[in-house]
């Protein structure tokens, strides 16, 4: 989990998650997407094929890679419990502050009759 998360960290890997997530792409198709160095993308991809959110497979001389969404989910469901645990406190703050600001109202009404 801790490798994936890496991963996702670096915005162009999420970017080539994005571009492998329905289809398989060679590398060379990958990194015509962006302005570095093809090695550079292949480092990429080798970082997230270790943290198991792509997988690859030959064909021929060239390597196709494919998200695994099986791993994506995994780490969603990880990142959504603090997710929901954060929403949570907001809802409960958010009240609260809802709370006060209707007694302020409730006094002022008072104070003014």
């Amino acid at each position: 989990m801790e490798a994936a998360i890496k991963a996702i960290a670096e915005p162009r890997r999420r970017a080539i998650l994005r571009l492998v997530w329905g289809r398989e792409l060679p590398a060379g198709e990958i990194a015509a997407h962006f302005k570095v160095t093809r090695p550079a993308i292949s480092q990429h991809l080798r970082v997230l094929k270790e943290a198991g959110l792509v997988s690859a497979r030959r064909h021929g001389t060239r390597r196709l890679y494919r998200a695994r969404p099986e791993t994506v989910t995994e780490v969603r469901r990880f990142l959504e419990a603090f997710w929901d645990q954060s929403l949570q406190r907001l809802k409960i703050e958010a009240e609260a502050e809802d709370r006060r600001k209707t007694r302020k109202t409730t006094r002022r009404g008072r104070a003014q009759r």
